[in-house]
């Protein structure tokens, strides 16, 4: 059956006149099975090997994006883009090369040899995937500042995406925010912009392939464990830095993974896809997921991502596990199915080759089909993913302690023979270190009084953060974790509380626990250096919010044994918040610091309904505060479970102002 790759590469050696060519083209791309996405590959990387002439290039393009979003197979590694008729529009067509005109009659386009906003000159093109077309370009303003490096990568969005002002803004947004993640396993977003009827994206440059080309060749069969792990190491360092930082990728796949020529790992399209998720449109001007176009990408899709569910961080481990499991055996793990079709069929995969009992668990806990059992945070998928399988270094130890032995025997032998009455003594057995597990780390944690902690663990090595009391809280916290079998090495970043501040620290203790074991999702910020704050500053807090649609509730809790309820209050309304939301609170000197002074809190709680019906006093007692809560939280996990009633703490320190 000929397809795509095959009928381009007829064309191109005179095998095919241009009228045949595109006279069959619609029959060969209907046959081809491959997907539209991954067809817009073929596309690109035949036109890069040898270019097409411009009309034919924009016809084919055309012609592909054209395509319904029923035809993409499920199969596919590629974005599934499922376009609204309302927004789709023939006065934007597709980007092309040079001097492209579609042969059905649509406007020139910009491409390769072309300039975007008089700045930007496309010079290349690196591939197209799903969402848009990226090439190399050329910053004429770099250029002019003498710059070493001229050159960023530029992603054209498809057509598809062009239609839809509201989605414009949202991605816009996005992208705005995926300029703050700033970390090595990720690669920068610049900008922002449009030219006309063209929609891009500014970003890093950087010479490489993306790891689908790796996956996709015919000759990969999987790689070692060894050989593998810095690669997984890179993948999942950006993942787990997004998170921290409030997003999900929503489309993790081997595409989005690009492996640079110096060896580095470098994760793309942040905060894009997430744009696409939520398939109604809402009104309210806070949420930034207005779009009515979806984006996903089936084989490695979660099943909650394809149920249309809020995304969570565990859909992004999902696909994790996808990647990683291909890395290991070269294929699916569950033959390119997508998630809800495997889970249909009551697949199972099968353990890779040579990977350790420990790592294989937690591979198979990544790729579970129900969130609730599925890995809870990228962190401890690395730490169990990456740790030392334990059998054999036990055989390894046991062996080069017999090893040992029988050169002690033999040296013994030597001496004895020349110094004979020489004492002799018994070879020492070599002890095998006792395995370290978070489970007898965390049922120690439990034990400890007035605290709120989380911890995690690598070989020997345990690290914990948290709260602990004072006076002797940190010590008593160390002397416990040096009983456990397997401590080496301690790692122990805590903040000790006076005993006033106990009731609320063990109040809030489970939710803040099960907030950093997921990633620290919600996070609460003190806009002051070190949270150290002067009589009559303002007490200015940030807030991001966790993947999922959310209710903010923030309280300070003063050293007089009262309880202050910023959000939400009669200045703070309103405390509904859209997935991965951030915001500021108090700049408008809402509330200002006063005596007494001293260390007091604030607490960030995050629940998947509305707390009470009405405004809670603008200040009232701690203790009859929290016995609300607790029924009134009781009520809710009843109801939607405790997945998502997270808390963050953050303690303050005031002082009086000098006058």
């Amino acid at each position: 059956m000929a397809n795509l790759a095959h009928a381009i590469s007829e064309f191109q050696s005179g095998g095919l006149s241009q009228d045949d060519f595109i006279a069959q083209l619609d029959s060969t791309l209907t046959k081809d099975s491959v997907g539209s996405a991954r067809l817009l590959e073929i596309l690109g990387e035949a036109h890069t090997h040898m270019p097409l002439p411009p009309d034919v290039y924009a016809e084919v393009q055309r012609r592909i994006e054209q395509m319904s979003g029923t035809n993409l197979t499920p199969s596919g590694g590629e974005t599934r883009v499922q376009t609204t008729p309302h927004y789709a529009s023939a006065d934007f067509p597709a980007a092309a090369p040079a001097g492209a005109q579609s042969l059905a009659g649509a406007e020139q386009v910009k491409g390769v040899g072309d300039t975007l906003n008089n700045r930007f000159v496309l010079e290349e093109c690196l591939g197209i995937g799903g969402m848009g077309t990226v090439y190399k370009a050329l910053d004429l303003r770099k250029m002019e500042a003498s710059d070493r490096k001229p050159f960023v990568a530029i992603k054209v969005l498809n057509v598809q995406f062009r239609g839809n002002p509201q989605s414009l803004i949202a991605l816009q947004r996005e992208a705005r925010k995926a300029q703050v993640l700033a970390h090595r396993n990720i690669v920068t977003v610049y900008d922002f912009d449009r030219d006309g009827a063209i929609v891009y994206l500014t970003m890093e440059y950087l010479s490489g392939k993306p790891l689908s080309h790796l996956l996709r060749n015919k000759n990969f069969k999987g790689m070692p464990y060894d050989e593998a792990l810095p690669i997984v190491k890179g993948m999942a360092n950006a993942l787990a830095y997004a998170h921290e930082h409030g997003f999900v990728h929503c489309d993790f796949k081997p595409g989005n993974v690009l492996l640079t020529d110096k060896g580095d790992v470098k994760v793309i399209d942040f905060g894009i896809a997430r744009v696409f998720q939520r398939p109604e449109e809402e009104s309210d001007a806070t949420v930034f997921d207005p779009g009515t176009l979806g984006a996903l990408t089936p084989a490695y899709a979660s099943p909650e991502m394809i149920e249309h569910r809020e995304p969570d961080p565990r859909d992004d481990i999902y696909a994790l596990g996808c990647i990683v499991y291909e890395l290991l055996t070269g294929h699916h793990p569950f033959n390119r199915l997508s998630a809800t079709q495997a889970r249909s069929a009551d697949l199972k995969p099968q353990r890779p080759e040579g990977l350790g009992t420990r790592q294989w668990r937690a591979l198979r806990a990544a790729l579970s089909f129900d969130r609730k059992t599925r890995m809870p945070a990228v962190a401890r998928f690395v730490e169990e993913f990456t740790a030392q399988p334990r059998f054999t270094r036990q055989r390894m130890l046991i062996g080069g302690g017999a090893a040992l032995a029988g050169l002690a025997v033999a040296g013994l032998g030597f001496l004895w023979f020349h110094a004979p009455g020489s004492p002799s003594s018994a070879p020492h057995a070599i002890a095998t270190p006792p395995a370290l597990t978070l489970a007898s780390v965390d049922a120690l944690l439990a034990q400890m009084p007035c605290s709120a902690l989380a911890a995690s663990v690598l070989d020997h090595t345990v690290k914990v953060h948290g709260f602990v009391p004072e006076p002797d809280g940190v010590a008593t916290l160390k002397e416990r974790l040096n009983t456990l079998p397997g401590v080496s090495t301690m790692n122990v970043d805590v903040t000790p509380l006076t005993a006033d501040k106990c009731d609320v620290v063990q109040f809030f203790a489970p939710y803040w626990t099960r907030n950093w074991q997921a990633g620290h999702p919600a996070v609460l910020q003190v806009k002051a250096p070190d949270a150290q704050l002067v009589e009559d500053d303002p007490l200015v807090v940030g807030v991001k919010t966790p993947g999922y649609d959310a209710y903010v509730n923030i309280d300070y809790y003063q050293l007089d044994g009262s309880v202050v309820h910023m959000v939400p209050s009669s200045r703070v309304p309103d405390n509904q918040a859209p997935p991965n939301f951030s915001a500021t609170v108090g700049s408008a000197m809402d509330w200002v610091i006063a005596k007494p002074f001293g260390t007091e809190l604030v607490v960030l709680l995050i629940t998947p309904a509305p707390l009470f019906n009405a405004f809670r006093p603008a200040s009232e007692a701690r203790a009859d505060y929290l016995r609300a809560l607790d029924a009134r939280l009781q009520q809710i996990a009843a109801k939607d479970g405790t997945d998502r009633i997270l808390a963050d703490v953050v303690q303050i320190t005031s002082r009086a102002r000098k006058h």
